[in-house]
């Protein structure tokens, strides 16, 4: 999975935001956390969702189940605004 190429990703003072660009479906700006932004730059190449944990493991000390738990909810809310290329 990737980010879909009509969400474009920016940061600004830090944080980054996600904005739809264009096509159909949802139209507007989304702020990210640190998890989600950590989240969304990988996924500005095709990975997988374990593959996501996983660098998120190298990335955070915390518990696995946690952290996967963290991912699957940032990759549900991707999901349901149409931002994931699957």
């Amino acid at each position: 999975m990737r980010l879909r190429e009509n969400f474009a990703a920016q940061r600004i003072d830090g944080t980054l935001f996600l904005v739809a660009v264009g096509g159909e479906g949802f139209g507007g700006l989304v702020r990210c956390n640190a998890t989600a932004a950590a989240i969304v730059d990988l996924l500005g190449e095709e990975r997988s969702q374990e593959q996501i944990v996983d660098a998120m493991c190298a990335r955070y000390d915390a518990p696995r189940e946690e952290i996967a738990a963290d991912v699957e909810e940032v990759l549900n809310s991707l999901r349901r605004i149409g931002a994931l290329e699957e």
